[in-house]
This record gives structure tokens, sequence and C-alpha cells, in this order.
């Protein structure tokens, strides 16, 4: 059975490839490539030590080391190999991206390698590529958020930069330009797979499930129409735009609508409910650089598969009490019905509704070089919690980049930051690019 639905795959890809106006062009040879090199090897290696000062009232400390009391800190030790390499012969370029992760916490020492990407690329002309494999296909035109997403792991708001790992997919992109008002249009489709051992953490097993993006560049607006459809996710789509008003100013937006989106609560007494409504989520924001290199990113998220502020307020409760019940009786029930939602939405970065973004960069103040200050506020606009981390970042040093900064997270009890389990977590990083 497993064969037959590789083979129905690849035969869907075949067909893609046959059908595909591209293939019908006559590849012509592009000169400036020939002293191109076939291959390239990069990447960088990161050492990463972490200090976390511990919120022992908080209720995310609670459900975590309940059975393991800490100290009033931890200390973490994290090193990262990260590779990218590519081979380009011809038409075809196959890429790859391979991530080595060794970390020392409480627990002990933890190896893990992660294939972030590692796909073939098809170029039979240049309005045409088709690529298969895995790859992180970065929709969306938001900084920290992309609620139109649908075929990508979500960011991490906190450091929105980072390399994330892609999913198995077949897809392809076809160009064409015009001139006038309209100037470019292209069509992405993609075929995303989900069965055993292949994407089985992005829904349903057993199901062939297929998405795109049309893109259009009209009166110079970038806007993307976007959907998925299939069995291993509710149907979605969604739209974005971004739009330069002047050279130091930028606005992006996303729209998503998810239809019959499951939604499991538990309230604080350890009833688990769940739902089934259509959601909207969306995002507006801007990017300004001043005259004096200052940048501000502003970005208002509306998060539909959240859970308001009673709801956040119903699930701290039930772990505060049930850490009492612990504590006076032994008894863990309430504690574990906690920990069985928390694996899923609760356990997202950003659980609630409504969430503010700020990032302001300054770069190289007072003349020095290579130097970069920058500060983020994430705000739960609903109960007034926060997080503020500022940060200091050189790259004087040839292929190096140290990074230092600070994590303060801020709110009254039972509130979004205020319950998470750190109070302020300190970071240095320092990478080796080659």
């Amino acid at each position: 059975m497993r064969i037959e639905k590789t083979f129905v795959f690849w035969a869907i890809l075949t067909v893609l490839l046959g059908c595909s106006p591209g293939f019908a062009e006559e590849y012509k040879l592009d000169l400036s490539e020939i002293d191109k090199k076939p291959y390239y090897i990069g990447g960088y290696l990161e050492f990463r030590p972490d200090l976390l000062v511990l919120d022992k009232d908080a209720a995310l400390y609670k459900l975590r080391f309940y059975r393991q009391p800490q100290g009033n800190t931890l200390k973490e030790y994290d090193g990262k190999l990260q590779l990218d390499g590519s081979y380009e012969k011809g038409i075809a370029r196959a890429f790859a991206r391979i991530s080595a992760d060794l970390s020392y916490t409480y627990l002990g020492w933890h190896y893990k390698t992660t294939v972030y990407e590692g796909y073939l690329s098809l170029k039979p002309s240049p309005s045409f590529t088709i690529d298969a494999g895995k790859k992180t296909m970065k929709w969306g035109k938001g900084y920290a958020w992309n609620p139109v997403a649908f075929v990508d792991r979500p960011k991490d708001p906190l450091d929105p930069d980072l390399a994330r790992e892609g999913y198995v997919v077949a897809t392809g992109d076809y160009i064409k330009s015009f001139t006038g008002a309209l100037k470019t249009v292209s069509l992405t489709p993609v075929l995303l797979p989900v069965y055993n051992n292949v994407n089985e953490d992005f829904g349903k097993i057993d199901h062939l499930n297929v998405a795109g993006k049309l893109y259009f560049l009209f009166y110079d607006t970038d806007i993307d129409f976007l959907f998925l459809t299939g069995q291993s996710k509710t149907n979605r789509f969604g739209f974005d735009f971004s739009r330069n008003i002047t050279t130091n100013l930028e606005v992006h937006g996303e729209f998503a609508f998810i239809a019959n989106q499951k939604k499991t609560v538990i309230d604080s007494t350890g009833k688990i409910t769940t739902s089934e409504s259509d959601v909207v989520s969306y995002l507006l924001g801007i990017r300004y650089l001043s005259t004096q290199d200052t940048t501000f990113i502003l970005e208002y998220y509306r998060n539909g598969t959240g859970y308001s502020r009673s709801e956040l307020e119903d699930y701290f409760s039930l772990i505060n009490n049930g850490y009492d019940l612990y504590l006076k009786k032994g008894d863990n029930s309430s504690l574990k019905k906690a920990a069985s939602v928390s694996q899923g939405a609760y356990a997202t970065p950003n659980p609630a509704k409504d969430y503010l973004y700020l990032l302001v960069s300054q770069k190289e103040p007072f003349n020095i070089l290579y130097f970069t200050p920058s500060i983020n506020l994430i705000m739960n606009i609903s109960d007034k919690s926060f997080t503020l981390q500022p940060e200091l970042l050189y790259t004087g040093f040839t292929n190096f980049e140290i990074r230092l900064r600070a994590l303060g997270l801020f709110g009254a009890k039972n509130t979004d930051f205020g319950e998470k389990q750190n109070d302020y977590k300190f970071e240095l990083r320092v990478r080796y690019y080659f």
C-alpha cells in the first residue's frame, strides 16, 4: 500500500513536469554561468550558553518542574553546526541544509540532527522551476508571524530569522512578466503528502494535500493569494500584500481564513471541551528606516486560533490549584490533565488572541563600526503582559558574529507572560561562518 501511495505521488509530479509550458521551451545556455562554480558549501558553527532565571511562582514552572524542583537559575549550553550545500549541472540543482545540535541541560546531554531542507530543483526555462524534496516555502509577508504560512512550520517570534525545518513537497514556479500596471504573475502549486514517516506531524496521515500561491506585482504592490486543501488539515485560504509607500516606509499585511478549526479548552476544574468553528487570523505591519539608519518594525497580530483571556486564566488556575493539591496530598491528577492539553495550542509561544510586536534597531550608533544594538517588545494586548528583549550584535571580526541579549518576561498572575517558567533569560551567541 505504501509503495502504491509513493508511486501516485511521483506520478503526479511527472504529470506536472510533462504538462508544464516550461517543458515546451528550449533550454538556452546562459554564458554568464560558465565561470560559476558548480558547487557551494557553507554554513556556521555556533556556541550558545544560556542562563535562565526561574519564576517558581509561575504556573508553567510548576507544571514542568513539580516532580523535579530546581534552584533559582538554570544553565544551558547549546552548540550547533549548520551546513548548507548545493550542486548545479545544466538545468538541475541539488540543495541541502542540515543542522546538528548538541545541548546540555538539567536533563543531561542531548544530540539531534535535522535535515531542514534537501531537494532537487529543475529549471528547464528561465520562467519555470520545479522542486521535489524537503523545502521551506516561506509564505507570508509578516516579520514575527505569518498566518498565511499554511505549509510552513511557525516562526519563533523572539528570533524570526532562524532557519526552520521544511516539509517534503513537490512544487513548481511559473513566472510571466508584462509591461504596464501588472508587471509580474507567478503560480506556485504544491503537493504535500502526509503518510507514515513522511510529514506525519503536519496533520492526519494517509492523505495527499494540495496547496498553492498566486503572486501579482501590481502597481508596485506585491500580492499573494494562497490556499491549502486536503484531509490532513481543514481547508484554508488567504492573501497577503506588501508595498513601499516611500523609499523608507513599507506596509504589509496578511489575512487567513481557516474552516472548521478544532479548539480544545480546559477550564479551572479540569473539564475538557472541544469545539469546531471557522476562524480568521490576520496581521498588519509597517517597516520604517529613518535617515539615521534606525529601523522600526511594528506589527499587530490577531490569532483567530488562540485563547481568550478568561480561557488562559482558567488554564493557569487549574495548574496553580493542582500544584497546591499535589503539595498537600500528593495528588497530581489536575497537573496531568493540564499537561495533556499543553502539548497542543496552549504550548505555542503565543497562545492568546491579540499581540503587538515592536522592533527597533540602530545600525552603527556613534560611528561604532559593525555594531547594531536593538530591542524588541511582544505584548499580549488583552492582559497587558509582555516580553522585552534588548540585544547587542557585533560583526567586526572576520567571519564571526557575536550576539548578547537578555529577555525579560513581565505580567501579573494568570497572564500570558506572567505565568511563563522564566522571569529572565540571558544568552550569548558566538557564530563562525565558513
